[in-house]
């Protein structure tokens, strides 16, 4: 008897009808002989509409209290999902995140897991219940107040109990029939990956492609847990995130480049005039660390001799971006910057793939595709196996594009369907 995870997303349980579909194919899982624990998220845009309702009620709603309200969404969709199985003959528990066991930090709105405590799901599978459990949520180990993961956070939900409970497999269903080469909303021509390395989806992950959160790759590895992300719509094999994909799968030598991501939700910084001296930029970084900052790129300009300044570039989340620039404006006169730049209309392109370590000329092909479509590059960045450009927002689809054609990742035929979900 094995042990499945699956996760199902918005798309997968946006109205009734959808969501007596799962319940379907949950019960036949179950009916194969397998014990089945299920994370839900939201259905279809709820999470977006909680949060446009708050907006209206309030401008900076308070962290908890959102969290309480946006936590509802999984609430609704767990219990009825369990309803449509038990409609199927199956007996279901649901349980939400701290029923569950999921113990968080005290950071509202992108909590971090800390431990998983699943007895009660044990003990749910032990009667042989069908175990359903609402995603994106946990409980404070310090406040014992309800917590949220981030946007994506049921992923590593579905990761973290598969983790803890030692499931063979952690099945994501979405609305594409696994990872693609691109955004087949923008690529039209993106070709399904059968099977791709952790690291290979970490840098996917991080560099915008939203088919998985960053966060449950890295739980799947740490704990080297397969994952299958497929299609709730259809019967196809899906992708497969393993932690050697080269020797599970038929290819001889796994291709340059695994895909292109592209990210639209990040913002530029630049921090002018900043005095050419040690320590200086330590003090940047520090206060955007202590508001919880995360950053992305960076690039510092050459000194001007004339000046003895120079100007510091950074890239962030969008949402972030409001914090960042009242913590700079209020270390001014520790560090005596001339000014600020704000520009929220840039996009991400990144190129990944493991192959690219042991092929010369890969950097050199990918800007010459973007200066042939025409794309301006404003910073870059790399790794070992990613090449990230900064470029305006509006030339995203093209960047994108042209690179995969490039590296000759268009399929012989349009293979991509997008089943279900408003892509928002």
């Amino acid at each position: 008897m094995a042990l499945v995870v699956q996760k199902y997303g918005g798309s997968s349980v946006a109205d009734a009808t959808s969501i007596k579909r799962v319940a379907q194919r949950i019960v036949a899982t179950k009916k194969a002989g397998n014990e089945v624990v299920v994370v839900v998220s939201a259905m279809g845009d709820t999470t977006d509409e909680l949060l446009d309702l708050a907006q209206q009620v309030s401008p900076l709603p308070p962290g908890r209290e959102l969290d309480m309200l946006l936590t509802s969404g999984e609430r609704i969709s767990m219990a009825l999902l369990a309803m449509a199985i038990a409609n199927l003959g199956q007996e279901a528990r649901s349980f939400t995140g701290s029923q569950a066991g999921v113990i968080t930090d005290s950071t509202h709105g992108k909590a971090r897991i800390i431990d998983v405590s699943p007895g009660r799901l044990r003990d749910a599978l032990d009667k042989g219940h069908i175990a359903i459990v609402a995603g994106f949520q946990g409980v404070s180990q310090d406040t014992k107040d309800i917590t949220t993961l981030g946007r994506g956070g049921s992923d590593t939900t579905a990761v973290a109990l598969a983790a803890a409970l030692g499931a063979d497999v952690c099945e994501i269903y979405t609305d594409v029939d696994g990872i693609f080469t691109a955004d087949p909303r923008i690529a039209s021509k993106a070709r399904k990956i059968p099977r791709i390395s952790y690291e290979e989806t970490l840098e996917m992950a991080a560099c915008g492609a939203k088919i998985l959160h960053l966060r449950c790759v890295e739980y799947a590895r740490r704990f080297n847990l397969p994952i299958h992300v497929r299609s709730s719509f259809s019967t196809k094999e899906g992708t497969w995130v393993t932690s050697d994909p080269a020797t599970e799968g038929t290819e001889v030598e796994q291709p340059i480049i695994s895909g292109v991501a592209h990210d639209r939700s990040e913002a530029k910084i630049t921090v002018v005039g900043v005095p050419d001296k040690v320590g200086e930029a330590a003090a940047i970084f520090r206060t955007l660390a202590d508001a919880e900052i995360n950053i992305d790129m960076i690039v510092q300009n050459v000194s001007a001799a004339a000046t003895g300044r120079t100007d510091i570039s950074f890239t962030l989340p969008t949402s972030d971006a409001p914090t960042a620039l009242t913590a700079l404006k209020k270390m001014q006169d520790q560090v005596v910057f001339e000014t600020l730049l704000f520009d929220d209309q840039i996009g991400k392109v990144s190129l990944i793939g493991a192959g690219m370590r042991s092929h010369p000329g890969v950097t050199a092909k990918f800007f010459g595709a973007l200066a042939d479509a025409g794309v301006n590059i404003g910073m870059i960045s790399t790794s070992e196996i990613r090449i990230s450009v900064i470029v305006d927002q509006d030339q995203v689809d093209a960047a994108v594009n042209a690179a995969h054609s490039a590296f000759n990742l268009d399929a012989d035929q349009v293979e991509a369907v997008v089943y279900g979900g408003t892509g928002r």
